[in-house]
């Protein structure tokens, strides 16, 4: 095994902070100074309304360069690796392909996902939030696989001295596909979801992913980042004639809700199994956990892939670690992701108890509310708690407030009326949390992805 890697760590692991926190996980991470989450470019071009209405009426920038971690795995064993610890299929998954990588420990309890980028013959890119990429890293270091890596941190870890291996820059919305077409001067190639093919860009060549987040034709291109101001100079020029919007970090952090995929539910790395692996991961790798949700056993806040609508992704066709117990849960899964809808009568008066005498409900900040990186709100069904509510922000297209939730099945159907618990008791010492009071707020369960046209074009891929 050959492992070059970027990966800086707090002298202190994550066990021994654990440990430190009176063995108690929950404790530890509630407490957690870590940011609830990263987008190091500029909150707002315009403004985070217009920009969001962007992918919707004609075609959004968003530059992905800087929030995300690659992890670049090369070797013979590359492949192996990913299979050994990937509940995907990994059947024609040949070069040019690329698909979302998703994780479970060996109970079958979801420890990440991040999207997984086949870029040549035994060389691939798993690019995304760093949860999943630790664990795989550490998979390899301990393992017996011939594979390297290397390790690009997000550019908050990275630091401003440093620039990112590669630019991401990301075109959504109807009129992508006409942008794109002019920008490269040939017809758009037919190109299935997440499939990749390349474009001449300013003289560069650009690899794209197919992609579709908005339920349009749209891609993510990528490439050597010193090329990236001559490509990004060029979709601006060529993007006024088709009002091209750049979008900030704000409606950025936005887009999942629409398209419905969960950013960060709390990792399943906390038994006895993985203590190893706590051992390995330093203190500062991990985040946050917040919201009403309020067990002292951390894994009460496990989730399944399941659970996060995951279900089309498992494939049982290879030997994987956590397919054992993955093939048991499958047979009859507890939960099921839904769009919550909150009621906006009682999201109106929250925002108002801000200008009222007394505590105030929870601060909900515009457009992203989630104020810590694992965000974990009780949800009720007839006073029974039946869910967890894990990201939540404004839509400005749709004048909503809406989350994104794991729910029992027996509820999940559309129109039915829940309640979210919203705040936290105690209040917890994060940043983030101000002196606040716990409110209920109705909410009404909708399908994931929110959007028609988005769970269309999904359909169709």
């Amino acid at each position: 095994m050959s492992v070059q890697t970027i990966h800086e760590t707090n002298t202190t692991s994550l066990e021994s902070a654990i440990q430190s926190a009176g063995g108690n996980a929950v404790e530890l991470l509630r407490n957690s100074t870590f940011r609830p989450h990263t987008f190091p470019v500029a909150p707002e071009f315009t403004n985070w309304r217009s920009e969001q209405a962007a992918w919707r009426d004609s075609c959004a920038l968003l530059d992905q360069s800087h929030h995300m971690t690659d992890l670049f795995i090369t070797g013979p064993d590359a492949l192996k690796l990913l299979s050994d610890f990937g509940v995907n299929s990994f059947a024609n998954f040949t070069p040019g392909k690329a698909k979302q990588y998703v994780a479970v420990n060996g109970d079958g309890y979801f420890i990440g996902d991040a999207i997984l980028f086949h870029l040549d013959e035994n060389s691939f890119d798993l690019v995304g939030h760093h949860t999943v990429i630790n664990w795989i890293q550490y998979q390899l270091e301990t393992g017996n696989y011939d594979a390297r890596v290397e390790r690009d941190e997000n550019s908050f870890v990275r630091g401003a001295d440093r620039s990112p291996k590669l630019y991401r820059y990301e075109l959504q919305g109807p009129k992508a596909a006409a942008l794109v077409e002019k920008l490269t001067g040939n017809p758009l190639p037919e190109v299935k979801f997440f499939n990749m093919t390349e474009f001449t860009i300013a003289g560069h060549r650009v690899r794209a992913l197919r992609h579709g987040m908005a339920g349009q034709p749209g891609f993510e291109l990528f490439g050597p980042w010193d090329e990236g101001q001559d490509v990004l100079d060029a979709i601006l020029t060529t993007g006024e004639e088709f009002d091209l919007v750049r979008a900030g970090a704000k409606a950025y952090s936005t887009a999942n809700l629409e398209s419905g995929w969960v950013p960060s539910p709390t990792p399943a790395i906390f038994g006895p199994a993985e203590k190893e692996y706590r051992e390995w991961l330093s203190v500062d790798a991990l985040g946050s956990l917040g919201g009403s949700l309020d067990s002292s056993d951390i894994t009460d806040y496990y989730v399944t892939p399941y659970d996060l609508g995951y279900g089309t992704v498992v494939k049982f066709d290879h030997d994987f670690h956590g397919r054992a117990a993955l093939e048991q849960i499958a047979e009859k899964p507890r939960r099921k992701k839904v769009t919550l809808v909150w009621n906006s009568d009682d999201v109106t008066k929250a925002i108002g108890s801000l200008y009222e005498p007394g505590t105030p409900a929870k601060y909900i900040e515009m457009p992203k509310a989630r104020y810590a990186l694992f965000q974990m709100d009780k949800v009720l069904h007839n006073g029974r708690e039946s869910g967890i509510s894990m990201d939540l922000g404004y839509l400005s297209n749709h004048h909503v407030m809406a989350s994104l939730a794991t729910v029992d099945v027996e509820i999940s159907e559309p129109g039915t009326e829940v309640t979210v618990l919203w705040g936290e008791n105690p209040n917890s010492r994060k940043p983030a949390v101000e002196l606040h009071r716990q409110i209920e707020i109705r909410a009404t369960v909708a399908p994931v992805p929110f959007v028609q046209e988005v769970r269309d074009s999904y359909r169709k891929s």
